[in-house]
């Protein structure tokens, strides 16, 4: 009898591995390559209803997918508010939430040779791969509101998508950072910060519709905090120039729990933000 439960266990262990996956409804996934051959899983929440009056749905584009897709769509479909949009996920082919080796090289700066490990230095690729292929597919699958396309990441996504707006400010209207690192490699953000500061000054950005958050949880570090309210001080002078800038704490929450905490307000804020 013990035999028949331990091969009747084994079976069914078995057989779970290889269930189906669970199939969300309202949506669609793809793969797609870079440039360089790095495969990515694209989730997609499709929008729902007519077209809007601008001629097209706004788009949000997230990062680290796999972790953070099935909250965000959860979110959106819940209420009818926010179902008239779409949601882009980009993930990787892997069955973990979070895929560090790909995430640490997609979302970081360069890092010299002794540190590299594992590699790191690919946010311009990655951005390219954003730019040039993927958003050119979703333009052509969908009608896309070419001015409310916003961007959300967390942790190392969060420092990406200030990365972004400092050196790419045309890609996006908004950008929310949940958490973002910035203390990575010495605060290494700063120089394109400083960049992007000394543009504006020059007349040789229109910001006049761009947007930045800067969401953390009360349980983090003090000086991650401390950081995140920095920029956004710092940043609250180029207001004159059309940037929102936005700090806002999340209670009881920390590093990690903040993404599934907050995926309503996020979508809330950028889906009623638009240009006029």
């Amino acid at each position: 009898m013990r035999t028949l439960l331990v091969w009747l266990s084994i079976l069914l262990l078995g057989n779970l591995a290889h269930a189906a996956p669970v199939t969300l409804d309202g949506t669609e996934q793809w793969m797609m390559k870079s440039a360089e051959g790095r495969e990515y899983r694209i989730m997609v929440s499709l929008p729902e209803g007519d077209v809007p009056w601008t001629g097209g749905y706004p788009v949000i584009y997230l990062l680290d997918g796999n972790a953070y897709f099935p909250a965000f769509h959860a979110a959106k479909r819940a209420q009818d508010r926010l179902r008239g949009s779409i949601l882009v996920a980009i993930g990787y082919p892997s069955d973990t939430p979070l895929d560090f080796e790909r995430r640490a090289f997609d979302l970081s700066p360069p890092q010299p040779a002794e540190r590299n490990t594992p590699p790191q230095g690919g946010q311009d690729l990655f951005l390219d791969f954003i730019e040039k292929r993927l958003m050119p597919k979703v333009d052509a699958r969908f009608k896309v509101d070419q001015d409310q396309r916003s961007l959300v990441g967390h942790s190392f996504g969060g420092m990406f998508g200030v990365y972004t707006l400092f050196t790419r400010p045309q890609l996006f209207q908004h950008v929310i950072a949940i958490s973002p690192s910035l203390w990575w490699r010495d605060r290494y953000l700063m120089a394109p910060e400083r960049a992007f500061v000394k543009k504006a000054h020059a007349g040789e950005l229109d910001l006049t519709h761009s947007s930045l958050t800067l969401l953390i949880g009360d349980r983090e570090m003090p000086q991650e905090i401390q950081d995140a309210r920095a920029l956004q001080r710092r940043l609250e002078a180029l207001s004159q120039y059309g940037l929102r800038s936005d700090f806002q704490v999340e209670p009881g929450e920390d590093h990690m729990s903040i993404p599934f905490r907050v995926p309503t307000r996020v979508l809330d804020e950028l889906i009623s933000t638009r240009r006029f």
